[in-house]
């Protein structure tokens, strides 16, 4: 799946996921096996993992947030990877050849995989909270009113 496949939530969206991820979230259950009813009287059987990553979803439209899903063994071009941190591609090449995130190569193309970018950006983001951690310490032991 490519990252343009996104869904950006409507208003009418994030109402109707709010509601839903709520109610969806008070039933989950590992050893419970969920089934929906299409409004044809069809009934379907729905994995359970398949379930929390509906809740999951609607969780975050109700945020506003985008959603997009792909597979986590999915390899990436330099160019989608950049996109996916946020991130030039140039820079990101050099994260890649400073060995911050691994890569392989398939010809002379670079390729990253979605669960080595995944741990750069929680890396990142620890770093990220830690800084602040320890700016809102400095600020309180200067008396800064922070």
């Amino acid at each position: 799946m490519q990252l343009e496949s996104s869904i950006t939530p409507s208003r009418t969206d994030m109402t109707l996921a709010r509601e839903t991820s709520r109610r969806l979230a008070a039933l989950l259950d590992e050893e419970t096996e969920y089934r929906i009813q299409l409004l044809d009287g069809e009934t379907l059987a729905l994995p359970n993992a398949a379930v929390r990553l509906l809740v999951e979803a609607l969780a975050e439209m109700a945020n506003g947030n985008a959603v997009a899903v792909m597979p986590v063994h999915n390899e990436f071009s330099t160019q989608q990877a950049a996109d996916l941190l946020n991130v030039s591609r140039p820079f990101l090449v050099q994260l890649l050849e400073d060995g911050k995130i691994p890569f392989h190569k398939v010809g002379t193309h670079r390729r990253v995989r979605y669960n080595d970018l995944r741990a750069y950006q929680y890396k990142i983001e620890a770093q990220r909270l830690n800084a602040l951690d320890d700016l809102a310490e400095q600020a309180q032991r200067l008396n800064m009113e922070y």
